[in-house]
């Protein structure tokens, strides 16, 4: 049954501890919290190498409830493969009585780049793990350098220019690879995202959110404005909230009346050096133009 408000989500045990090391305003930690409410005790997770592993695991102290394994970069997607498979033989065996969630928590560059084979294989395998991506735009932990993942014209120690690609369409891969549930997510929109946990988990073979995770470091940003800058990349356009379900695109928040990218663009210091380029906002626009397009949002407000 789907979550009707924050309150059935607040209400369950968190398995996800505070007095961590994560950054002040860090939406990964938002994005932990809320995945562990959802899956619970009997779940295990496997977290590539990243801020989230890093920020939660410093020796002798662990902020995760639940068995939990750090993995490289480029290998979280067989591990779980592997777990998986070693569950679903134990239980045949009758050596297990009770099933778990495999999940993977990944960062954007351990998804879209040096992990992307190993996930493509989980994917193509139909192995039963939830795999999440929190997405903060580059490789933020090893010094906040451009992954597959940064937005076009954005800074980063690598593109000190401004990227000059548009950032992979990750829910794209997911859905050729025929997944039969994929979602984009943010922490903006918390009843969304859990009742996308919520589905994920209950998928019978692999399943994929893509979560969209402002960084007030490599986004330059004040970190009061986390949330506001999550719900600004969907009201702009920028970030669709949509599900991929049995073969089928659904819309899962409708935004009527868009606001200008450039209202989410000029919070965020690694866009300072367009900020009076009108041609550069325009591509911004324009890129956010056809993701609405493509999904049947509102047109952009007056």
């Amino acid at each position: 049954m789907p979550f009707k408000n924050l309150k059935e989500i607040i209400a369950r045990q968190d398995f996800f501890s505070p007095g961590h090391g994560l950054c002040a305003g860090c939406g990964a930690a938002q994005i932990a919290r809320i995945v562990m409410k959802i899956a619970g005790k009997d779940s295990i997770i496997i977290n590539a190498t990243g801020c989230l592993e890093v920020s939660t695991t410093t020796y002798p102290w662990t902020a995760w409830k639940v068995p939990y394994i750090h993995v490289a970069f480029e290998n979280a997607a067989a591990v779980a493969s592997g777990i998986r498979a070693a569950y679903d033989a134990l239980i045949m065996k009758k050596k297990l009585g009770k099933d778990v969630n495999v999940v993977v928590l990944a960062g954007d560059g351990g998804t879209a780049d040096i992990g992307l084979q190993a996930l493509s294989g989980a994917f193509e395998r139909g192995d039963r793990i939830a795999y999440i991506c929190y997405d903060n735009e580059a490789y933020m932990n090893t010094g906040i350098q451009r992954s597959g993942a940064t937005p076009y014209d954005a800074w980063t120690t690598t593109s000190p220019a401004g990227q000059k690609t548009l950032k992979k369409d990750l829910m794209g891969i997911a859905i050729a690879h025929r997944v039969k549930y994929a979602a984009t997510s943010t922490i903006s929109y918390l009843l969304d995202a859990a009742n996308k946990v919520e589905k994920a988990l209950s998928i019978s073979g692999p399943s994929f959110i893509h979560w969209l995770q402002p960084c007030t470091i490599g986004w330059r940003y004040d970190p009061k404005l986390t949330v506001k800058l999550s719900r600004l990349a969907v009201k702009t356009g920028l970030w669709p909230l949509y599900e991929h379900y049995d073969g089928f695109n659904k819309l899962t928040v409708q935004i009527p009346r868009r606001v200008p990218v450039f209202e989410y663009l000029k919070l965020q210091g690694r866009f300072r050096h367009i900020m009076d380029n009108q041609e550069e906002l325009a591509k911004i626009q324009s890129y956010a133009d056809e993701l609405a397009a493509k999904f049947g949002l509102g047109p952009v407000a007056e």
